[in-house]
């Protein structure tokens, strides 16, 4: 997992390097002010929530190492995104097969990449071939798409995927996700029939209204429980992707080892598509 620690570092010459790429000279004063000046909100933001995290992995009595935060960059154009990759960052998640595969070739290929949306199967190849540093698909949540899944990696020879599955635990029908009485099986058919696959964890979105995210928590926490005693699994080993921007915290204090903040880092504004490259 990525170390908050790590990531907190300071821009240095990372950033210089940064402006060099983008063509832009470092030589100016005022130019390096305005550099600074744009990439001081992402990055205090960043390192705020690293500091929040860290502090949720003590009170549960766990390392900060022991938590990624994977920043939200969905409708953010890539010049925000390489504030927080300037910053220390590395882990990004993304809700459209489209917008990261425009995306990834105009970032570093450091950047461990999440797919955090939903997943249809026509977008699977594309997906696959177009972000060759993907590292994770956070939302298998059938048989089906764990399958093309399987095959087109397959297909395309790289090293096996991590993923987690998707569990619906608020039960609404507007949610992805496998019922949490279907968990085990799902988990059993990633494990057993999917060789190109690396069964991690499980992930839910939650309910909306954060008062009842708790019982959400609790039922994925409960279906790590029935999967790693199916799979033979240690829970340790076992992730558990759950809370966001208003819930991080309290997600971490009750197990998460993945969390994932959008506007708390990158601030709420939705560009137009047109801005994201």
């Amino acid at each position: 997992m990525n170390n908050p620690d790590t990531e907190e570092r300071e821009v240095t010459q990372s950033g210089r390097d940064s402006l060099a790429d983008r063509g832009l000279s470092s030589s100016s004063p005022g130019l390096e002010m305005a550099a600074a000046s744009a990439t001081d909100g992402v990055a205090a933001a960043l390192r705020s929530v690293l500091q929040r995290a860290k502090q949720a992995a003590e009170r549960s009595g766990r390392r900060p190492d022991q938590i990624r935060v994977v920043a939200v960059s969905k409708t953010k154009p890539v010049p925000i995104l390489s504030q927080a990759y300037d910053a220390g960052h590395r882990c990004f998640g993304e809700n459209y097969v489209q917008e990261l595969v425009e995306k990834a070739p105009q970032l570093p290929e450091d950047i461990g990449w999440h797919f955090i949306g939903n997943l249809q199967s026509n977008k699977v190849k594309p997906l696959l071939t177009g972000v060759p540093n993907l590292a994770m698909v956070e939302t298998v949540d059938d048989e089906k798409i764990a399958n093309h899944l399987n095959r087109a990696i397959g297909n395309i020879g790289r090293k096996p995927l991590k993923v987690l599955i998707q569990v619906n635990t608020s039960g609404e029908e507007s949610k992805s996700g496998v019922e949490p009485a279907g968990c085990v099986e799902l988990a059993k058919h990633v494990s057993i029939n999917c060789p190109n696959l690396e069964f991690c964890g499980l992930m839910t979105i939650g309910m909306p209204d954060y008062t009842s995210t708790p019982e959400n928590f609790k039922t994925l926490a409960n279906c790590r429980s029935e999967v790693c005693k199916a799979l033979g699994m240690p829970e340790e080993q076992c992730e558990l992707s759950m809370g966001m921007s208003g819930d991080f915290e309290l997600a971490i204090e009750m197990g998460s080892t993945n969390v994932r903040i959008g506007s708390t880092i990158f601030g709420a504004r939705e560009y137009p598509k047109k801005q994201l490259s």
